[in-house]
């Protein structure tokens, strides 16, 4: 399995809710950069979170890879989100290759409980970073980080 996980572009600091913050343009600069990393990849799908800064995001990256696959929103991508629970998701879903694009402290935490087996060593994640792993599983400790691109 090759599992890529995007934290959205920068996004701005004020909105009703957080959920509705938006990607700023040097956000929206930032998720096209990403994106850049990605292209010739092989992809099954684009996970998205419901947060509208993440699905900007994942438009963006789905748009610049012409990718066919409507980007799909999933509720256990949000910033909060039991990293543990996204990895049995991850399992489940039983893909080869995914996108997941996320929030921290989701995304750092993810990362370096399936590098490292557990959540005392999230992986430092800026906005729009891009976290590729690989291994057999989406299982805590059994996969590889390959690298970690910032924009």
């Amino acid at each position: 399995m090759k599992l890529w996980v995007l934290r959205h572009g920068e996004a701005a600091n004020k909105a009703p809710t957080d959920d509705q913050r938006p990607l700023t343009r040097k956000g929206e600069g930032e998720a096209l950069t990403s994106a850049a990393h990605l292209v010739g990849q092989p992809l099954d799908a684009i996970l998205a979170s419901p947060y509208l800064r993440a699905q900007q995001t994942a438009t963006l990256v789905h748009e610049a890879l012409r990718f066919s696959a409507a980007v799909r929103t999933v509720p256990w991508l949000t910033p909060e989100s039991d990293p543990l629970a996204v990895a049995g998701h991850l399992e489940r879903l039983g893909l080869e290759h995914v996108l997941l694009v996320s929030h921290q402290p989701l995304v750092g935490n993810l990362v370096g409980l399936l590098q490292h087996g557990n959540l005392s060593e999230p992986e430092p994640m800026s906005t729009a970073s891009l976290a590729e792993l690989e291994g057999d599983w989406p299982l805590a400790g059994l996969m590889k980080l390959k690298a970690v691109r910032h924009p």
